[in-house]
Parts: structure tokens; sequence; C-alpha cells
């Protein structure tokens, strides 16, 4: 490798500024409507960034009535429209989903789970298996 330069040693700190954790969160939605099935159709208050293939998990406290599907996984198998995703979660069994109840102070959510974090490590790093998501975190930086 040529450098234009005479190469003395790692670059300075100032020049390479570490990941913030804290710039980035998970992709998290929160649910307004929600139609049960042997699928579920999970419509959110605003435009998500989910793709079809994509792992999520739903958090519905009891308020919102379908709590029966709350902490499960399942992956997006369609986008119909630009705030509503289907995911392979069957709700068949669940109560019908209430949007506006009289007491909820934490809203219904639905969740992007998954990383790049696998893969075997060798001598040379981390070896990915191409197990990245799109869409499963999202930079919220101030740059």
């Amino acid at each position: 490798m040529s450098f234009p330069y005479p190469y003395k040693g790692p670059i300075s700190p100032e020049n390479n500024p570490p990941i913030e954790p804290g710039y980035f969160q998970p992709s998290r939605f929160v649910i307004s409507a929600l139609t049960t099935g042997a699928s579920t159709t999970i419509t959110t208050s605003v435009n998500h960034n989910y793709v079809v293939g994509q792992e999520v998990r739903v958090n519905i406290p009891q308020f919102y009535g379908t709590y029966q599907i709350t902490g499960q996984q399942g992956y997006v198998t369609s986008i119909p429209s630009a705030n509503q995703v289907v995911v392979s979660i069957n709700s068949l069994n669940s109560n019908a989903f209430i949007s506006s109840p009289t007491y909820g102070p934490t809203p219904p959510q639905i969740i992007a789970i998954g990383d790049i974090n696998s893969g075997a490590i060798n001598a040379n790093g981390r070896t990915s298996l191409g197990t990245y998501i799109p869409g499963s975190y999202i930079n919220i930086s101030p740059n």
C-alpha cells in the first residue's frame, strides 16, 4: 500500500472519530392499526423504512387489545403501502386491536431486530454471513 506522505503510524483520533452508539437506534414505529389473521397487517403512524424479509418484533400493551401477540417475532412478507407492513405473525386467535383505548400510556410498537454482528471469527476478524437486515438501525447522529 502506498501513501501520499511517509506513513508514521496510526491515524490520529481527530481524523478517525469513534462511532457513537448513542447515534443509532433500532427502527421503531408506533402501531396505529392492526388487522389480525394468518398473517398480520400492521399500519404505522408514520411511513416506515422496513423491507421485505426483515425480521421484526411487536410489542402491544394489554390496553390495545391484541396483546396475545406481544413479543412475537416475524418477517415482513409484503409492504402494501408506505405506512403498512404484512408480517408472518399468526394473530387469528387474538383479540381485536383497539386503536384508541381509554388508557394506554405506552403505545403499541413494531421494532426491527437483527444486525450484522454475526459470523465466524477468524485471523482477519469477523466474517459476515450476509445476515445484515437493512433498516434494523437508523442513524440519528446530529451530523
